[in-house]
């Protein structure tokens, strides 16, 4: 595949601003741009381009469970080879919240 296609296939964008999250913390623009995502879709569907751009946004600011440090890697060996346990991401767990009805947030539009 040339550079062209690569380009023409994949445009790379982040989340915009937010002037109701103005400061350097995201954490509460991830939540709420996941809330936003599900009540845009429960509302109007989920072909609705608008309601992509939530989701777009959500799943670049919110934190993945990858490892930020040798030592988040180690912690993350010694859980699963001496304490294995479930490790997930803040949209993972979230996700499972919905499915289980314990989400703490209503997604009502």
């Amino acid at each position: 595949m040339s550079e062209t296609d690569l380009q023409s296939k994949y445009v790379l964008q982040t989340a915009g601003f937010d002037a109701r999250f103005p400061y350097t913390n995201q954490t509460r623009h991830c939540f709420q741009n996941y809330t936003d995502y599900f009540k845009c879709i429960a509302a109007k569907g989920e072909d609705f381009a608008p309601c992509k751009q939530f989701k777009r946004a959500y799943n670049s600011l919110c934190p993945s469970p990858c490892f930020s440090s040798i030592r988040h890697a180690l912690f993350f060996l010694l859980t699963v080879f001496v304490r294995p346990r479930r490790r997930m991401g803040a949209i993972a767990r979230w996700d499972e919240q919905r499915e289980n009805g314990t989400f703490p947030a209503s997604l009502e539009p």
